[in-house]
C-alpha cells in the first residue's frame, strides 16, 4: 500500500483521468476526497471506491468552494497530504480569433486561478502534517503547443511555471509540487480537443503524431499521480512528467 495512512483530495475526480487518479489512490491506502462540480459524479465515483472515498461538489474557481473543500477534507478525513489539482477546461479546436471572452475566462478560472486558490488553501494544512506534495494535472499542449487551443495552451503553459516556482518556494516546507503533461486522452473533453467527431479515422489523424500509437488512458495518467504522491518520489519536485507515448521527443 503505497499510499497507506495518506489522505488526498482530487479535483475533477468525477470523471476522466480525476477519477483514474481518485480509484488508484484509494486502492493504494488512501483516504480519498473526489471532488468535482458535478455532484452526481462526484458521488457515483466516491460510492464505487467504498469507505475510503467522500464527495465534495466544489467549483474551483470560487474561492469559497475550494476553501470549504480543503476544510471538509480536514474535518471529516484528518487532514491533508495530497492535492490534485486536476480539474480542468478547454475550448473547442478552433481559430484563436473565434473563442468567446466568456470561454476564456473560464479556461483561466478553472485552469489558473484555481492552482491559486487551492494552494492557499492547502498549504496551511499540508504545513501542519509536515509537508505534503502538489500534483497538477497540466498537458503537453503547454510545452508542444499547436493550433487550434491557442488559449488552452497558454492556460498549461501557465500551469507549469506555476508548478516550478511553487516547488521553489514551498521546497523549505517540504511540500513538493509536480505537474503530469498528458496528450489527447480518452476522456470527456476529446471531441472538444479533436474539433471533430470522434471516430477511428479522426482518431488516426492525432494518433499519427503519437510514437506509441494510441491515446492516453486514465490509468496512465493515475500511474504517474501515484508516483508523484507515493514517499518514494520524496526528492523529485518541480518537474512535470510528459505521459505522452513520445508526442513531445
Amino acid at each position: 500500500m503505497r499510499l497507506a495512512g495518506k489522505i488526498a483530495i482530487v479535483t475533477g475526480g468525477g470523471s476522466g483521468f480525476g477519477r483514474g487518479i481518485a480509484e488508484t489512490f484509494a486502492r493504494e491506502g488512501a483516504l480519498v476526497m473526489v471532488a468535482d462540480c458535478d455532484t452526481k459524479r462526484a458521488a457515483q465515483v466516491a460510492a464505487g471506491i467504498g469507505k475510503s472515498a467522500v464527495p465534495f461538489t466544489c467549483d474551483v474557481s470560487v474561492k469559497a468552494d475550494v476553501d470549504a473543500m480543503v476544510h471538509a477534507c480536514a474535518q471529516t478525513l484528518g487532514g491533508l497530504d495530497i492535492l490534485v489539482n486536476n480539474a480542468g477546461v478547454t475550448h473547442k479546436n478552433q481559430s484563436l480569433m473565434t473563442v468567446t471572452e466568456e470561454e476564456f475566462d473560464r479556461i483561466y478560472a478553472v485552469n489558473v486561478k484555481s492552482i491559486y486558490l487551492t494552494t492557499l488553501a492547502a498549504v496551511p494544512e499540508m504545513q501542519k502534517r509536515g509537508g505534503g506534495s502538489i500534483i497538477i494535472t497540466a498537458s503537453t499542449a503547454g510545452v508542444r503547443p499547436r493550433p487550434g487551443l491557442t488559449w488552452y495552451n497558454g492556460s498549461k503553459g501557465a500551469a507549469i511555471t506555476l508548478m516550478k516556482s511553487m516547488a521553489a518556494e514551498l521546497a523549505p516546507q517540504n511540500i513538493r509540487i509536480n505537474a503530469i503533461n498528458p496528450v489527447i486522452g480518452e476522456t470527456g473533453m476529446i471531441e472538444q480537443f479533436m474539433g471533430m467527431p470522434d471516430t477511428p479515422e479522426n482518431r488516426a489523424k492525432f494518433t499519427a503524431g503519437i510514437p506509441l500509437g494510441r491515446f492516453s488512458k486514465p490509468s496512465d495518467i493515475a500511474n504517474a499521480a501515484l508516483f508523484l504522491a507515493d514517499p518514494a518520489s520524496a526528492f523529485i519536485t518541480g518537474v512535470a512528467i510528459e505521459v505522452d507515448g513520445g508526442r513531445c521527443i
